[in-house]
C-alpha cells in the first residue's frame, strides 16, 4: 500500500487509518488482534486509539482497548512500521471515572500520556490527540445545547503548552 506523509511530519503513514473504538466492548481481544493482523499485513500502518475506548464509554471497560492494542504481538515485532495514535479526553463531568474529571489539563495530560504509553506497553506514541478541547463545548451532538457566555481564555493556551511540554 503506498504511504503518505502525515502533513507537517516527516511520519510515513497508509492512506487507511484503523479505528479501534470497537475492541473490547463489540470486539473480543481475540477478534481485534485478527483484525489488527488483518488490516497490517495489507499495508495499513496507521491504526487510531484513545484512553476512553472502547465506546460507549463505560467506567468498567474504559482504557481497554489500548490494553488490547498493547497485547497486539505484531505491534511489538513491527513497532518502527507502526504509527500509534491515541487521545486524551478534555476535562468532563460525565467521565469522572477518567483522572477523577480533573479540569487540570496540565497535570491530567502527562498522567494521561503516562497511562497510554503503560496500557499499549510502548516507550513513545506517534500521535497524541485531545478527544475535545478544555473548555465547555457540545458534546455528542447535544441538541439545544446552551453555549457558555463565560470562558477561560487561557484554557486552549495551556493546552497547546501542555502538549508542548510533552
Amino acid at each position: 500500500m503506498k504511504k503518505q506523509i502525515l502533513k507537517n511530519t516527516e511520519i510515513e503513514v497508509s492512506p487507511l487509518c484503523l479505528g479501534t473504538m470497537t475492541f473490547g466492548e463489540q470486539n473480543t481481544r481475540k477478534e481485534a488482534h485478527e483484525i489488527l493482523d488483518f488490516a497490517f499485513e495489507r499495508g495499513i500502518n496507521f491504526f487510531d486509539t484513545a484512553e476512553m475506548y472502547p465506546i460507549p464509554p463505560k467506567s468498567e471497560t474504559h482504557f481497554r482497548t489500548e490494553e488490547i492494542i498493547g497485547e497486539w504481538s505484531k505491534f511489538h515485532q513491527h513497532r518502527d512500521q507502526i504509527v500509534m495514535a491515541t487521545k486524551l479526553i478534555g476535562p468532563t463531568s460525565f467521565m469522572t471515572y477518567i483522572r477523577n474529571g480533573s479540569t487540570n489539563i496540565k497535570a491530567s495530560m502527562r498522567e494521561a500520556v503516562m497511562g497510554s504509553l503503560q496500557r499499549l506497553k510502548t516507550e513513545y506514541i506517534d500521535l497524541y490527540q485531545l478527544h475535545w478541547p478544555a473548555r465547555p463545548t457540545n458534546f455528542f451532538g447535544q441538541l439545544n445545547y446552551n453555549y457558555p457566555s463565560e470562558l477561560r481564555e487561557d484554557q486552549i493556551l495551556e493546552t497547546l503548552e501542555s502538549f508542548e511540554e510533552i
